[in-house]
């Protein structure tokens, strides 16, 4: 009689390569890295069903620190070389590991065409709103007036908004959080996830190097909750210490604006999370200070069918349109190939 062996538990630890993980101290890169190796037992998945794809940056190391499979790709290319992973071998877990140059500047086709096809990946993106790894160069979404080695005197382009970006790209899943709040993190991640087709997640990282304190405002627990919001579907978008302040839409002017309940409006008067809304989403994706307070959790989810399960079912098409087709039998047909 033949016993069904029960799966592995599996711990952390046994999340954690035997590679001494090397990043400069207090990057918050050591902080998500610990969050997924947690997570990764929640998910409950065999470790070799997991693939950890990066391109090049700080974040880029990350595929070395996880027991798991693994691929460190060229610059900006993670996202094409995970899409071919994915379609070779559906069964996957596929995770792209990426940071704000890699992925919108010298890798923002690459990104944003993985995001239109709905290709079934995990993106996670690092934003520290600087090229860490070449020593401190402004990116596509440093802020203006950041001053680096190529902007000595201040940046004066417009910065990016990943998720904005994300957005216009057509993806079905965006979120943001912050890379030293393992809670508020994991949880969003584990959505990603569970979510079928292409799922990106901006993660606020500090680089205490080159941009220190970028994001002091939304990470600070002391003013933290006077600058940012949570967004929680069905939920009213309040924040603040005592939560007397929201998020109202200005039916005037279709924009976003902070008031204070009790005060110019009503508790009916804010307005009400719908992570469906594409429209609301964009309108938090755009949120920024000091005007307006920084949403971090899903902006939108969207479930439509995944970019690898329509590839599946268009092979399944032809072949029992065509049959099965046979490339020895191509190769000797002669000089010529006529395709159909």
């Amino acid at each position: 009689m033949n016993v069904a062996t029960p799966p592995e538990k599996l711990t952390v630890k046994d999340y954690a390569s035997d590679q001494e993980v090397r990043w400069c101290p207090g990057c918050g890169d050591y902080a998500v890295l610990k969050t997924i190796q947690k997570l990764m037992p929640e998910l409950k998945r065999p470790r070799e069903s997991q693939v950890f794809i990066s391109g090049i940056g700080c974040s880029s190391r990350f595929p070395y620190y996880m027991e798991t499979y693994g691929f460190h790709t060229i610059h900006g290319r993670a996202p094409s070389v995970a899409t071919g992973v994915k379609l070779a071998n559906p069964e996957l877990d596929v995770w792209v590991i990426t940071g704000d140059g890699d992925a919108l500047s010298i890798g923002g086709n690459h990104t944003m065409h993985a995001l239109r096809r709905n290709v079934d990946l995990n993106i996670l993106l690092f934003n520290n709103e600087i090229y860490g790894l070449t020593k401190g160069q402004y990116s596509p979404t440093s802020k203006v007036g950041t001053r680096s080695p190529s902007t000595p005197d201040g940046s004066i382009d417009r910065p990016l908004s990943p998720c904005a970006i994300a957005l216009g790209a057509g993806a079905a899943f965006v979120a943001r959080s912050i890379d030293t709040e393992m809670k508020h993190l994991s949880a969003v991640v584990k959505q990603a996830h569970a979510h079928e087709g292409a799922s990106f997640v901006e993660i606020l990282q500090n680089c205490p190097i080159y941009n220190d304190g970028i994001f002091e405002q939304v990470k600070n627990k002391k003013i933290a909750p006077d600058f940012r919001v949570e967004a929680e579907h069905g939920q009213p978008l309040l924040f603040g210490k005592d939560k007397n302040k929201g998020i109202r839409l200005n039916s005037e002017t279709l924009s976003l604006e902070v008031v204070n309940v009790g005060e110019n409006a009503e508790l009916e008067d804010i307005l009400v999370h719908d992570q469906t809304n594409l429209a609301q989403a964009q309108l938090l994706a755009a949120m920024q200070g000091p005007e307006l307070p920084v949403a971090i959790g899903i902006l939108y989810y969207n479930p439509v069918t995944a970019y690898v399960s329509d590839v599946v079912d268009q092979r399944l098409k032809l072949r029992e349109s065509r049959g099965q087709a046979d490339l020895g039998k191509l190769l000797l047909s002669g000089h010529t190939w006529i395709v159909k």
